[in-house]
């Protein structure tokens, strides 16, 4: 069968919506762009565990800190079951490491920016959750099997996630006025990078008709980000705080809210490495895999020594 011919029969499954598994036929372009996507989701998770990783030590009672702990670990379990998915298309986890660690591989922008209140604990759970959830919803119908497995655990988890950020926030504005004026502070300098996550403008994605005719995405970068402000203007009306966007209306005949201008100008700077932590959260990865060497060395020995073992026990 020739190559148009295959083409045209993948383009059948996916158009049936049919689940497309690791050992079957895929044009490599579907397979590079998979490998590009679900990777960069899975150092995503990992680096996403930095920001928030830096107020374990100051959460403000012992029930927020195991809350936040755990909420950390389940970041660090998205990253693996997404590796996961990504080694079933080809590509080492060795690789994806290495391409993560020296800057080839890009994450989500938002994780550049830092956590410099507590309230900030619970916009990344309210907003960053929020909008991820937005998205991976949408994947756990996605066209490669083995990526919409992994998403259906990982909505769960997130979903809980923004449920207790949102929970931060509310007791936050239900506090002193200086509480409410910090989570009204950290707002306005996540409001317009959470908006960002969602990609450029459907205009500017190169990659957006082709995923979505391949129905790796199922919804292009602007519909989602427009599903995302209208989640969420209402949800900061019951916390009592103001989108900081002088533009946000609702337009009637639309159906949705109308917005002011995004500066794509900050979020291309961020994402060629020069946003405000960047360097900081690819020098604590490299750091982490330096000095975890020692880990994996001892568990690659204990691995052979097991199977040395079974070995000897096989001949015995």
């Amino acid at each position: 069968m020739n190559i148009q011919n295959l083409e045209k029969k993948f383009q059948d499954r996916i158009d049936a919506d049919e689940k497309i598994e690791p050992k079957d036929w895929m044009p490599d372009k579907y397979r590079k762009t998979l490998i590009r996507q679900v990777s960069q989701h899975a150092h995503s998770e990992i680096v996403g565990m930095l920001p928030e990783g830096n107020w374990i030590t100051r959460a403000p009672t012992l029930r927020r800190k195991v809350a936040l702990l755990a909420k950390i670990q389940d970041e660090a379990g998205h990253g693996l079951y997404l590796y996961s998915a990504t080694e079933t298309l080809g590509i080492s986890r060795d690789e994806m490491t290495k391409q993560l660690l020296s800057g080839k591989a890009k994450y989500s922008s938002i994780f550049n920016y830092p956590t410099l209140s507590w309230a900030d604990i619970g916009m990344i759970g309210w907003l960053v959750d929020g909008a991820a959830i937005i998205n991976q919803v949408m994947l756990t119908r996605t066209s490669f099997g083995p990526y919409a497995r992994a998403m259906v655990r990982i909505c769960k988890e997130e979903s809980f996630h923004q449920r207790q950020g949102y929970e931060i926030l509310l007791t936050l504005c239900k506090g002193t006025a200086v509480q409410k004026q910090m989570a009204q502070e950290s707002l306005n300098r996540w409001w317009w990078p959470a908006l960002m996550m969602f990609g450029p403008r459907d205009a500017e994605s190169p990659n957006t008709v082709q995923s979505v005719k391949w129905k790796i995405k199922r919804k292009t970068n602007d519909e989602l980000r427009q599903q995302f402000i209208d989640n969420t203007v209402p949800q900061a009306d019951i916390l009592g705080l103001r989108i900081p966007d002088a533009d946000l209306k609702w337009n009637e005949e639309r159906g949705h809210y109308d917005f002011g201008a995004i500066d794509w100008e900050e979020f291309w700077n961020v994402v060629k490495g020069n946003g405000l932590c960047n360097k900081e959260r690819l020098k604590a990865r490299n750091d982490a895999w330096d000095n975890g060497a020692w880990v994996r060395e001892a568990a690659m020995a204990y691995a052979e020594k097991q199977k040395s073992r079974s070995r000897m026990s096989e001949v015995g």
